[in-house]
Parts: structure tokens; sequence; C-alpha cells
């Protein structure tokens, strides 16, 4: 059963820096072409750990819709 809850990235405020991707238990998130994390949200459990190790305070947790 999926998670109510995956990550999103603000890419205005991320640093790519891969605290993200080093803590996700899923390897949903990662940093796409050294500009941005990216989650993906298919896979993303809810956990928050993305949101709370980032150091740029980018991630947020956002429910889901009617698609998960």
């Amino acid at each position: 059963m999926a998670s109510k809850r995956y990550a999103v990235v603000d890419r205005t405020v991320c640093v790519a820096c891969g605290t993200c991707g080093a803590v996700c238990p899923t390897s949903a998130a990662s940093v796409a072409n050294g500009c941005w994390a990216e989650i993906d949200r298919r896979i993303c459990v809810g956990c928050g750990l993305c949101m709370r190790s980032c150091p740029a305070s980018c991630i947020k947790l956002t429910e889901r819709g009617g698609e998960a």
C-alpha cells in the first residue's frame, strides 16, 4: 500500500548536495544532472528522512492525490 505522502523538492532552493539521496531508504531521491534533487514519487514512502536531513530545507512532504 502506498504512503499518503511523498516528498517534493523546491528546485529554486536546492543546492544539489545529494544528502537526500544518501538517506533515502528506497532510493527515491537523487540529484538530477548535478542541478537539483528529484524525488521519484512512485517509490517514495513519505518517511520524511530527506526533508529532515536537507541542509537547504528545500524538501517538503505533500499529500498524494488520486494517483497513488
